[in-house]
């Protein structure tokens, strides 16, 4: 059983049982639930398959906030040719750690 969720401006493929990383979820703390509504398709244990019409009406499924990750460094080099102009800058993404306890049909 698996469900294609939209979280903002993402689709996440999320089956029951699986620890995943999203985007910083706002308000969301370590401990808490965290629902998906925008469920775009559905697929049951039976092999039955729902697409929404947008969405599937009165599906949802429901996250575990296990805390906040950040993922590795990465490192970008800017340079100008013959400019004698070089910058490195680091950026190290912020992301949400949760675990999918049900999926609501």
């Amino acid at each position: 059983m698996y469900a294609i969720v939209n979280d903002r401006s993402r689709s996440l493929t999320l089956k029951q049982g699986e620890d995943i990383w999203v985007d910083v979820l706002p308000g969301a703390s370590e401990g808490s639930e965290h629902i998906f509504d925008e469920v775009q398709l559905l697929k049951t244990e039976g092999g039955k398959v729902v697409v929404g019409r947008p969405t599937v009406e009165g599906a949802s499924v429901v996250a575990e906030v296990l805390g906040e990750v950040k993922d590795k460094k990465i490192h970008v080099l800017r340079f100008r040719r013959r400019k004698n102009s070089r910058s490195r800058t680091g950026h190290r993404q912020s992301y949400t750690h949760i675990r999918v306890k049900e999926i609501r049909s």
